[in-house]
């Protein structure tokens, strides 16, 4: 840069010496344009000066002083400069920031000074979130409702100023990826902190052509854990880094949450314990992955999870998936994860998914819950066999005062999936949803608890006018008719506050269902998923008769339900009424091809709102190019992720009738 900066002085003449750095710019461009029309195109001073800077911040000695000249740049050029500069050339200049740029926060009208500091500490950071992007971009839209409820819902602040953080945590993520592969192997003995990152990791931090001069500490796993170390807030960890030397590379480190993985040998616990230790002051959130738990082995995980000189921890989250605990005494569960959950009182959401427990598991579980003092919003049982383990509440809601316990009380999910429950289990449910007097969202999908509906019918209708309102019910898989649907769709519809998102899908309702699903439709309710259930043609007509004012959805699922025609029409009546939605799954719904021309008055009527409709897997068969010219302003506007890919769907379709 320094050459060519000379050279650039010398062209200029004694004239320009004196003038301002923004004066000798100006010159500079003007020369260009003329030079240009004399010659034709060639590279551009401006350009190799800006590659001089970039190679400079990536292997230069005197970060500091180069950067007080970049800031001084005229903010034409300062901004042309930013989109050239790799992450490690950009954290240099970040990282020798002026303060008067750091710290200015000055009315943005008082001064014009005030502005120009602030543009560039804004263009920083924009900077830091285009190379975010362009390395992990996010090619997939959301697949389920709660994703879609939530990507619209009330928006979430996040400030810009994160955006590098996140990037280094994300990358140092890569980079302990790619450390615990050559770990693993039976062949490698040596030091963790000593493994070479892999190229085309290296590659997006710097320019191609610096690899070969990247130093060693840009090679080794130590010198990215001592570089971006502070950087990290977040880790999944496998157990093979589970040791004492991962400590000392991550001692920079502020950790707010941990994933491990695969821990199931003492092998692995000292190391994780230091670890924990280490970051129990800073620690929110710790999640178990793949994991054999002994009673010895949680002991010394929960000893090291308390905040040093008191008997209680920090932690928010909890979770344990996947895994399994390993008895060696009658204690259905571990004393210590007893203590645990008595003893934080910050304890927010407790995830136990498909750990094999049994319902003796889960009754302590719960009983401790019940006499804690914390208070947990979130309760995820999933995954696992524990039909029976409610059974005590018959008797215990009407002994138990709700005074003796906080965690039910405050608990507003209620997660129980696939938990082989049946009609007593809900009957038992029902007692136990006393003492869940907040209780906004409850799953009981893939449980096969047929006519215990009804005592949930029950409860719905006891809550129905308070004003806390119920916001998601999924019952999927259920084995629900037609009669259990018609009553509860009945006791939803007279909700005081309507339901925010309900889904019913994978029970045989058949077509008599449709009118009463239309009435529901108009309650207000936000997401519905009524996939496979068995509406036919006629079930669709019945729910079309029944809309005829404005709704609320912003998402619906009602592929693989056969409707033909009379599917494309509702599609198209709801895409007109339904302001706000966003997303429609569709497939497999035995569509002809015509179906798209009375779609599209649909998609006009959504004014460019609408940006997922899947219709996959209908029969459009060799006469959908035909059509596609009706598609085409829609694929202009490149708002739309329209799906009409795939065959017709080979399963028999349901009879209208149920």
């Amino acid at each position: 840069m320094l050459a060519l900066g000379k050279k650039f002085t010398s062209e200029v003449g004694d004239n320009c010496r004196s003038c301002s750095t923004s004066c000798r710019y100006s010159y500079l461009r003007q020369h260009l344009r003329s030079h240009k029309k004399r010659m034709g195109k060639v590279p551009r001073l401006v350009d190799l000066c800006m590659e001089n800077i970039r190679d400079e911040l990536l292997i230069g000695d005197d970060d500091n002083k180069l950067s007080s000249v970049i800031y001084e740049l005229p903010s034409e050029l300062f901004d042309g400069l930013l989109p050239l500069l790799p992450p490690l050339a950009l954290q240099k200049l970040h990282e020798n920031m002026p303060l008067d740029f750091r710290n200015y926060f000055e009315p943005a009208d008082e001064y014009h000074g005030a502005c120009q500091k602030r543009k560039r500490c804004g263009i920083l950071d924009r900077a830091w979130w285009a190379l975010l992007k362009l390395r992990w971009p996010i090619h997939d839209h959301p697949t389920q409702a709660v994703s879609w409820l939530d990507k619209h819902g009330e928006e979430k602040t996040v400030s810009t100023n994160d955006w590098q953080q996140i990037y280094w945590e994300k990358h140092l993520q890569d980079c302990v990826d790619a450390v615990a592969e050559t770990a693993l192997l039976p062949s490698y003995d040596g030091s963790i902190g000593e493994i070479q990152i892999p190229d085309f990791i290296l590659q997006y931090i710097v320019c191609r052509d610096h690899l070969i001069k990247s130093g060693s500490c840009h090679r080794k796993f130590s010198g990215h854990c001592q570089q971006f170390g502070i950087y990290a807030r977040s880790l999944r960890l496998p157990n093979v880094l589970c040791v004492a030397e991962t400590c000392h590379l991550l001692q920079t480190s502020k950790l707010e949450r941990l994933e491990l993985q695969w821990i199931k040998s003492a092998d692995h616990v000292e190391g994780l314990c230091e670890l924990l230790k280490q970051n129990s002051e800073t620690l929110k959130s710790v999640d178990f992955m793949h994991c054999k738990l002994s009673s010895n082995f949680v002991d010394k995980f929960w000893e090291s999870l308390y905040i040093k000189g008191l008997q209680t921890h920090g932690i928010e989250h909890f979770s344990i998936k996947r895994s399994s605990f390993l008895q060696t005494d009658s204690s259905p569960m571990p004393a210590e994860l007893t203590r645990f959950l008595t003893s934080g009182r910050s304890l927010h959401s407790l995830t136990l998914c498909d750990d094999h427990l049994g319902r003796n598991f889960a009754r302590v579980v719960f009983s401790t819950l019940l006499d804690s003092s914390a208070s947990i919003s979130i309760l995820d049982l999933s995954e696992n066999n524990i039909s029976g383990f409610l059974s005590q509440f018959r008797w215990k809601s009407t002994s138990r005062s709700l005074g003796l316990g906080k965690s039910l009380q405050s608990l507003r999910v209620l997660n129980l999936r696939n938990n082989n429950l049946e009609k007593d289990d809900a009957d038992s449910l029902r007692h136990a949803l006393v003492h869940m007097p907040n209780l906004q969202n409850l799953d009981l999908s893939d449980n096969p608890i047929e006519d215990g509906i009804r005592s949930l019918v029950s409860y719905f209708t006891e809550i129905s006018c308070r004003d806390l309102p119920f916001v998601d019910l999924k019952l999927e898989n259920c084995e629900l008719t037609c009669n259990h649907a018609t009553q509860l769709l009945g006791v939803l519809s007279t909700m005081k506050t309507p339901l925010n998102m309900l889904s019913i899908k994978g029970n045989h309702l058949g077509s008599k269902i449709g009118a009463l699903l239309g009435k529901f439709m108009c309650t207000g309710v936000r997401g519905l998923d009524v996939e496979d259930t068995g509406l036919g043609s006629s079930g669709f007509l019945l729910a079309l008769k029944e809309i005829c004012e404005e709704l609320k959805l912003v998402y619906m699922n009602i592929s693989n339900n056969q409707g033909g025609i009379e599917s494309a029409k509702f599609i198209a009546r709801i895409m007109s009424l339904a302001r706000e939605l966003v997303a429609i799954d569709a497939r497999y719904n035995t569509m002809p091809v015509e179906s798209i021309v009375v779609i599209s008055p649909g998609l006009k009527a959504a004014k460019g709102k609408l940006e997922h409709l899947d219709m996959s897997g209908n029969s459009f068969g060799d006469r959908l190019a035909d059509y596609m010219p009706l598609l085409a302003e829609f694929h202009a506007r490149g708002n739309l992720s329209l799906n009409l890919s795939g065959s017709a769907a080979r399963n028999v379709p349901y009879d209208d009738e149920p």
